[in-house]
């Protein structure tokens, strides 16, 4: 039962269960009010399309969404806002509210149940998560061991380790693992920072981010390059192919098997439209930013070398369309800061006309002003980490855990 489960000297878990139900309920019916209907229709509009239709699990986690993570334009949220406004509650009960700016998305394979809980597996950060829903068990009823879950989780933080089910929630059988398994791992790739949750998945993605820049920097010559888009792609298939059959040749029984093995059959690389129209492209593999692109940066360094192209438009452009960006990170910048400390001054001053501006100084108050982005998060690994779990599910090996072994 939820009482087994109770915080030092506050209220018991179940109680808070309960008020969770009463505050999440007064909670949407403030985020639905008109003072946040500016932003929250258009978003229900845009999943409605033209036909203006939309089922009721999309519009709850829209909606849900909307309550507990998006950014209304002075950086609050609406769950935010609604504590500040509420000088009714206990610390307890804001404790638990503010934790759910927090929400843990997943795909989670069913355990077990326990009491009015189900013990579930998030096959995307590979942690497993005590749930409870505050309508009850009932929420769980037709659920089953072995099944999968699509949901979100909010924490219940004065009760260390339970979690309650947030917004919709939506269930699958375990004949549908192969469905499941490739819908998680499209998560997962799509959305690194939700593996990243578990601090030991965090720690095996920077190991393999060191691995792979290293063999980038072995095969490539250097973790920075500069080729037009047909040379940078002969190269980064060529690479990729070297990682595949090396991966391939390092696998047990591999070696005395090899020539009855067929090489590994990759997709080809190719850059989207608007990098491969570029006159050149900077492939770098950073230590921190991993490996990354950047259309025409060929002309950028030749900005940073000889400054007098500052007076040229195309170039201005080019760097100001690299400091306005959200998906350009102030890597590329700072490394030829870095690579031409003697004219990094001139070009800034030219093109932001302060002819006081000094890189070593100034510069990375710029990066922050203009990238702000960046810097409201630690830096996570480039690489998606997949759980074994999810590996043999996607595998069609899964099995039901904990089942015997035949």
């Amino acid at each position: 039962m939820a009482d087994a489960v109770q915080s030092v000297g506050g209220p018991s878990l179940t109680d808070l269960i309960e008020r969770s139900a009463e505050l999440k309920g007064e909670l949407v019916a403030f985020a639905q009010s008109a003072r946040f209907d500016r932003w929250l229709t258009p978003l229900l509009l845009a999943a409605a399309g033209p036909a203006r239709q939309l089922d009721e699990g999309e519009a709850i986690r829209i909606t849900d969404h909307f309550v507990l993570r998006y950014r209304l334009p002075d950086g609050s949220t609406v769950v935010g806002r609604f504590v500040a406004g509420r000088k009714d509650l206990t610390a307890a009960e804001r404790e638990m509210l503010l934790g759910w700016r927090d929400p843990v998305e997943g795909i989670f394979e069913v355990l077990r149940k326990d009491g009015d809980a189900v013990v579930l597996l998030n096959l995307i950060d590979d942690l497993e998560y005590h749930t409870y829903s505050n309508v009850g068990r009932t929420a769980f009823r037709g659920v089953s061991e072995g099944g999968f879950l699509h949901t979100c989780l909010v924490p219940v933080h004065s009760a260390g380790g339970a979690w309650l089910v947030s917004g919709a929630m939506s269930y699958y059988p375990g004949s549908r693992a192969a469905d499941i398994a490739q819908a998680a791992l499209e998560l997962a790739t799509d959305r690194p920072e939700l593996v990243f949750r578990n601090p030991r998945k965090t720690e095996e993605g920077w190991r393999r981010m060191r691995e792979d820049r290293a063999a980038f920097v072995e095969f490539c010559g250097g973790d920075e390059l500069i080729l037009p888009p047909a040379e940078a792609e002969d190269l980064l298939n060529a690479y990729y192919r070297a990682r595949q059959e090396a991966a391939v040749a390092a696998q047990p029984g591999r070696r005395a098997r090899r020539r009855r093995v067929p090489g590994p059959d990759l997709p080809s690389f190719a850059f989207p439209r608007e990098l491969a129209e570029s006159d050149t492209i900077g492939v770098i593999h950073d230590q921190v930013d991993g490996l990354n692109f950047y259309a025409d940066y060929g002309m950028l360094q030749d900005l940073f070398a000889d400054p007098a192209r500052t007076g040229r438009r195309r170039h201005q452009e080019l760097l100001r369309t690299y400091l306005r960006e959200e998906t350009i990170a102030p890597l590329p910048i700072r490394r030829l800061a870095a690579a031409h400390p003697e004219t990094a001054d001139v070009v800034f001053r030219k093109l932001l006309r302060k002819p006081g501006f000094v890189w070593s100084e100034h510069g990375e108050a710029l990066l922050r002003r203009r990238k702000p982005w960046y810097y409201e998060s630690e830096p996570r690994p480039g690489v998606s980490v997949i759980s074994d779990r999810l590996s043999k599910l996607a595998a069609g090996r899964g099995g039901r855990l904990g089942a015997p072994a035949r």
